[in-house]
């Protein structure tokens, strides 16, 4: 069947929004247990996905926010204070003003404020545009064929190839140039979508990330069973 509205070119010019909640299922699902975001009824799942969207856009905020355990609220970046011996005491402002702490056993401490400037956004972005100008410079450098090529670094990472198959004593073994060679190969293919491509490693070293996140998968649906197993016994017994 002829489609027939579809432009020349889709190519989609939209900046890549990466995230490390999104890396992985069990980043997202922690993120969703962590904050108690819920799909089982309209009114959550609006607010969840509202709130998903949000930590996409604002990858340096909090992703967890703190309770105070005296009086339930949240408290904000830098406005509570933390117990350095119970795993899980924090009081807000309000409340440490109220007595200095004198209800608590312990010793209490200041959060530390969280920046969230725009110096650090900033320094964000250019650690991006700098990945992206190392994958585009990959990219390049395997498909090149010119010797002396004028592309800024093409030479420089074609020695490192060029190294990497000569080299003896490998990433494993601790060679600086090969870990740096491993790194780059490693960040093209948990950012490549082609299923043929011919980068080196790729499509070994998205095979492997397949892998290890099934096997993490595994590990999560176990715990669940064992949780859920030891909670019918409870019940059994009760």
């Amino acid at each position: 069947v002829d489609i027939v509205g579809v432009p020349e070119d889709t190519k989609d010019r939209d900046d890549v929004l990466e995230c490390e909640f999104f890396d992985t299922r069990q980043a997202f699902l922690s993120l969703c247990q962590g904050n108690h975001y819920q799909y089982d009824t309209l009114r959550r799942a609006k607010h969840s996905s509202m709130m998903v969207l949000y930590h996409l856009h604002n990858p340096t905020a909090p992703a967890f926010v703190t309770t105070c355990n005296i009086c339930n609220n949240d408290i904000e970046a830098g406005q509570g204070w933390r117990c350095e011996e119970c795993p899980d005491f924090d009081v807000c402002a309000g409340c440490y003003n109220k007595d200095g702490g004198a209800n608590h056993r312990h010793k209490l401490t200041n959060h530390p404020c969280v920046d969230r400037n725009a110096q650090n956004k900033e320094a964000r972005q250019m650690r991006i545009q700098q990945a992206r100008r190392m994958l585009d410079l990959l990219v390049h450098a395997h498909k090149c064929r010119t010797a002396g090529c004028q592309y800024p670094d093409c030479r420089r990472l074609k020695g490192l190839f060029g190294h990497a198959t000569r080299c003896q004593k490998r990433a494993a073994g601790g060679c600086s140039l090969c870990q740096r060679t491993w790194s780059l190969l490693q960040l093209h293919a948990r950012t490549c979508k082609e299923s043929k491509c011919t980068i080196p490693r790729c499509r070994d070293l998205k095979a492997h990330l397949r892998w290890t996140q099934q096997q993490s998968e595994s590990r999560r649906r176990a715990a669940v069973n064992e949780m859920m197993r030891q909670r019918a016994a409870e019940v059994a017994r009760s």
